[in-house]
């Protein structure tokens, strides 16, 4: 519960109780001074009456001085008065400043209980990674995965020392990525032996091209030599091309010759 501490402080009229009674004061004399000769005739002499108008002044004065001193230490008693306000707050602010560090204590005590179970929560899953990994060396592209899921594993345990308020969420996907990791190692089985027979049936079709490859080397030994044949027959036609070409070209000379001749 929160301590709070109130400083109560009652003002005291001085200042209106006197201004009042001088003006009273004020008033007797101004009510002497404004009589009339018939009033003061019941006077002894007129300087009684001075003496009491200067004695009611000089009580007005007094009066007067006394309400000014007295006004004085009412405003340091109310000077005093707000200092011991602020005095009383500044203690409150500090109590509060205390209680709120408590809580912040008890906050970070639990903070760090949180963050030391997903540290073990991670090292559990971190150690489950490991026993993946191990399971997974007889196959090295279910390695390579494993690995890399590895990697990922240890990045978001280190994400999990620094930020502790994610720890529980990122808890969940590695707990997910470790299930799907079982469900491809298992995947991973069933594909080698899908390799294996393929493999197979690759090795008996390899054997099978062998001994067609071995049938087309005859088949192009043969089509080399007709090439070669057809090569040398060209060539024999280009020779007859071109000697034909010169016939003609002396056939065409010996025609111009004679009609130049005509």
């Amino acid at each position: 519960m929160r301590n709070v501490i109130v400083l109560y402080t009652y003002n005291v009229p001085i200042k209106e109780f006197n201004t009042k009674k001088k003006k009273k004061n004020l008033a007797a004399i101004a009510e002497l001074q404004t009589e009339s000769p018939r009033a003061l005739a019941g006077l002894n002499s007129l300087d009684a009456v001075k003496r009491k108008i200067q004695a009611l002044q000089q009580q007005a004065e007094d009066e007067e001085d006394c309400a000014q001193r007295l006004q004085c230490e009412l405003d340091g008693e109310r000077e005093r008065h707000e200092k011991a306000e602020g005095d009383v707050a500044a203690l409150n602010r500090h109590i509060q400043l205390v209680e709120d560090l408590d809580q912040a204590q008890e906050r970070l005590a639990t903070a760090l209980q949180k963050l030391e179970e997903a540290e073990k929560a991670a090292d559990e899953s971190e150690r489950g990674m490991k026993v993946i990994e191990n399971w997974a060396m007889k196959d090295e592209e279910k390695m390579e995965i494993q690995e890399l899921q590895l990697k990922e594993a240890k990045h978001i345990a280190e994400e999990a020392d620094r930020k502790y308020e994610e720890v529980a969420r990122k808890l969940v996907i590695l707990e997910g990525e470790l299930e799907r990791a079982e469900e491809r190692a298992e995947v991973s089985k069933l594909k080698c032996r899908d390799l294996d027979e393929e493999l197979k049936n690759v090795t008996n079709n390899l054997k099978l091209l062998e001994a067609a490859s071995e049938k087309y080397s005859e088949k192009e030994d043969k089509y080399e030599e007709e090439i070669k044949l057809l090569s040398d027959k060209l060539k024999e036609a280009e020779t007859r091309g071109e000697f034909a070409e010169r016939t003609v070209a002396k056939l065409e000379k010996t025609i111009d010759d004679l009609e130049d001749a005509k």
